[in-house]
């Protein structure tokens, strides 16, 4: 697994009450959500990002009223035609 080391302004941990680790956790999570959104990874990367069970990663979405399915509606015809055809 690649580090990335991410320089925070100094004091940023005492204005938001958290410890470098929380911070850290914070930042992870959010960067993966973010990037879940976005649709560029999935939610199994995503959770892997945040460090944490799938499950937690879902439930993190719904604190945050994030959509888990990244679905467009034409995907989703894309997938029912694929369905109906009988190609998948």
């Amino acid at each position: 697994m690649a580090t990335v080391t991410v320089e925070i302004p100094e004091g940023l941990c005492a204005t938001l009450h958290r410890s470098p680790r929380e911070v850290e956790k914070e930042v992870r999570l959010a960067s993966a959500i973010e990037w879940y959104r976005q649709g560029r990874i999935s939610q199994g990367r995503a959770a892997e990002i945040a460090g944490i069970p799938r499950a937690d990663f879902l439930d993190a979405l719904a604190a945050r009223k994030i959509e888990a399915i990244q679905i467009t509606p034409e995907e989703l015809e894309q997938e029912v035609d694929a369905l109906r055809s009988g190609s998948r």
